[in-house]
């Protein structure tokens, strides 16, 4: 089971959107592509720079074998960062988050988010739990003074 994070539309918008929280393979494989793709112009922009500078300095420096190693790290951290990235996106275009949502897939997740968890749980009569009474606190025992850590002062009261 997955976790979908919900971004609602701005005012005045029925729509949202249903973003799958883990790691996105297709962002790690091709990561400007994948921002693009997802109009994270931005994001995409500086990936792309990025990859392009490690690679051009492992040509420059002599560090051919350590280049795609760096644009490794950089793949993996789009890969992992992908839907946090994405939401920071809606969230600077008005969007706010309404909340997660765990479902098998983006269809199930938008029937939760839509209708409630379950028809049985939204037919139910949730009754709440009473709220315990405040118990009055026990005296203390001994004689109280100031203590350091677990032990007492030797000789104060």
């Amino acid at each position: 089971m997955a976790s979908f994070v919900v971004m609602e539309a701005p005012e005045g918008g029925d729509e949202a959107a249903y973003i799958r929280d883990g790691f996105h393979f297709f962002a790690f494989l091709l990561p400007p592509i994948w921002l693009a793709w997802h109009r994270l112009w931005i994001e995409a922009l500086v990936a792309f720079a990025v990859m392009a500078v490690l690679g051009s300095l492992g040509s420059v420096s002599g560090l051919s074998e350590a280049a795609p190693l760096l644009s490794l790290l950089v793949s993996l951290y789009v890969g992992l960062e992908a839907p946090a990235l994405r939401i920071a996106a809606l969230r600077r275009r008005g969007w706010r988050e309404w909340g997660v949502v765990d479902a098998y897939n983006r269809d199930d997740a938008e029937t939760k988010h839509l209708f409630g968890d379950s028809v049985e749980q939204a037919e139910e009569t949730r009754v709440p739990a009473p709220m315990p009474e405040p118990q009055p606190l026990a005296p203390r025992a001994g004689p109280s003074g100031p203590a350091l850590g677990l032990f007492s002062y030797p000789g104060a009261r």
